[in-house]
């Protein structure tokens, strides 16, 4: 039988314990949900292959024709919790639509290592807020998302902006056929990448997002890239160029890297 003090000791063990725990969650809460703001980013396949630094890695499915999803990033976080795995069934009655809408277009990467990295680097950080709180409300979050702002329609049908190696548009014309997606929101941008013959090329879209995913959000902070560029070494994505001549380049399946020569 244990001794009285023995039992106290144990206690006061298992207390201290409780309480550390305690202090961990507070700080990774702290660490990781005080966020204000989302970027949610889409990206055409067209211009990602152009801005890669090795012709080589890049890949576009012949089933990917629209635009498709970058992520949905909490702003101004970093390190975003490693302890909240993710699992290829975590996901598989979203597998067909994850695979249209956000595929992989690297060689060396699959489309769930790309959701698993976004995941870790972005998802856990949202998951702060009740809807996003587990990786299959997170993506189903993004797929809504990505049918609620449809810039191929914006585009294509409403504007009659439509991809070509040999006509380009104004800033002007994209901005205002993109204006029922981005609005006037200071945080919201329309970004482009320079090929090697300086052309500028419509390549994403990031759209600024509240804690409860309503249009709009700006917290006074200027705006990082929220994803990694080492796959961008050659050409970086910037905002548009206000008084340039835009291309929107088509999706060239056989040679990705140069769609227009």
């Amino acid at each position: 039988m244990f001794s009285p003090v023995l039992l106290l000791l144990a206690s006061l063990t298992s207390l201290a314990l409780t309480l550390d725990s305690d202090h961990s969650n507070a700080d990774q809460h702290k660490k990781f949900c005080t966020w204000k703001c989302l970027k949610f980013t889409l990206q055409w396949p067209g211009s990602f292959c152009v801005g890669l630094n090795n012709s080589t890695k890049c890949k576009i499915p012949t089933s990917i024709q629209n635009w498709t999803i970058h992520g949905l990033w909490p702003s101004h976080v970093q390190d975003c919790c490693e302890c909240w795995p993710i699992f290829h069934s975590d996901l598989k009655e979203l597998d067909p639509e994850l695979s249209q809408f956000w595929p992989s277009l690297l060689k060396a990467q699959s489309s769930f290592n790309f959701w698993k990295d976004e995941w870790i680097k972005h998802g856990s950080c949202a998951g702060c807020v009740e809807g996003m709180n587990s990786p299959l409300r997170y993506f189903q979050i993004c797929l809504k998302l990505r049918k609620k702002f449809d810039i191929d329609r914006a585009l294509n049908d409403d504007a009659g902006i439509k991809p070509s190696c040999n006509q380009s548009y104004q800033y002007k014309e994209i901005k205002h056929a993109l204006a029922p997606i981005t609005g006037d929101d200071p945080d919201a941008q329309i970004q482009c990448i320079t090929d090697s013959k300086g052309r500028e090329i419509l390549f994403q879209v990031k759209i600024p997002l509240s804690r409860n995913l309503t249009f709009g959000c700006h917290d006074g902070r200027q705006d990082a890239e929220s994803e990694s560029t080492q796959h961008w070494n050659t050409y970086s994505a910037h905002p548009c160029q206000l008084k340039s001549s835009i291309f929107y380049f088509p999706i060239n399946y056989n040679n990705p890297h140069q769609p227009c020569g």
